[in-house]
This record gives C-alpha cells, structure tokens and sequence, in this order.
C-alpha cells in the first residue's frame, strides 16, 4: 500500500472509487452522485494531512481510498477516511490511518477526534483498532451524500499513547 498527496490526473480514478452510494452515504463533504467534476473539485483543493491510498497486487496499482487528518477549528484535528467496497474488510483502513496518525505526530499534533455514523459500526471498529476511545456522545452530522443528517458516534485519540504506535506503518510517498 501506498499513501500519497493527489494530484490533478488522479480525478477519473478518485472518481471511480468513490462512486459508490454505500461509500459516499457514510461522508459529510462527498455528493452522491459522484461526479468527475467533484473529484477535480476535491484534487484542487489539497489539504497537507490528506493521502490517496493506493493498493499493489499483480503487478498492479489501484486507488482504493482517502485518509485525511484535516484542522477542524482552531488546534482540533479529525481523521476521515473512505474505501472503495472491494477494499473492505483488508485492512487497509486500518494500515493507512496509522501511516495518517504517525504524520500528524511528526507535525506536532498531540490530539485527533473522529466519528462514524452509527449504522456504519465497521468504522468504529477500525477506530477502536487505532487505539481511539469513545467520548459518549453521539451528534448529528450533515451528510451531503445522504441529504440529510446522521448521528454519529464520536471519538478521540491522544497521539502520545501506545495504541495508536502499534502495527506497521504503510510507505508515504512524495
């Protein structure tokens, strides 16, 4: 697995991915339909803490995912994070949110929250993985995709624990 910034031609593939109602449903900031013009919308607006995920088999690479640790408001940080369904169940969440996490580290960041909406618990499993803890609350979040708002399970991390360092940590590239 690779994790690398986006660039303006990896539009058609972002779009392809993420072209999946039961993927975008799960988002706040992603429309459903996808569009290529979101995809180029999206690239365009790159954010430093922010990785394409990129699967290696046969010979072959393929983007499978998003993972973003993006400034929310004032020194409050969140991961987010998508995959394609054929990349479900891999790992890859997993792998590529502690590549994301040991960056945000290295960058200073000592605190990150995160949510998943609640019928979508695969989420807070990769969460509870990373070593993120619950907060108890529950909130409602604007979803683009859905239309509507979802309620979210909330959570945090602090970086300067043991559980968000285990595991192997997936190659970034420039």
């Amino acid at each position: 697995m690779t994790l690398r910034p986006g660039w303006p031609e990896d539009a058609p593939a972002l779009a392809r991915a993420i072209d999946h109602e039961a993927v975008v449903r799960n988002l706040a900031r992603a429309p459903w339909p996808y569009s290529i013009e979101a995809a180029e919308t999206f690239l365009a607006h790159w954010t430093e803490m922010c990785f394409l995920v990129f699967e290696h088999q046969a010979g072959t690479v393929a983007l499978i995912g998003c993972v973003s640790i993006d400034a929310v408001r004032d020194e409050a940080h969140e991961l987010g994070y998508w995959y394609t369904p054929s990349a479900w169940g891999k790992g890859y969440a997993t792998e590529a949110a502690r590549g994301a996490l040991a960056a945000a580290r290295a960058t200073g960041i000592r605190h990150v929250t995160s949510r998943h909406a609640v019928d979508n618990p695969a989420s807070g499993r990769v969460l509870r993985k990373l070593g993120f803890q619950p907060t108890g609350k529950v909130e409602p979040l604007w979803s683009k995709g859905r239309g509507c708002e979802m309620a979210c399970v909330a959570f945090a991390m602090d970086l300067d624990a043991e559980d968000c360092r285990s595991g192997p940590e997936p190659r970034l590239a420039a």
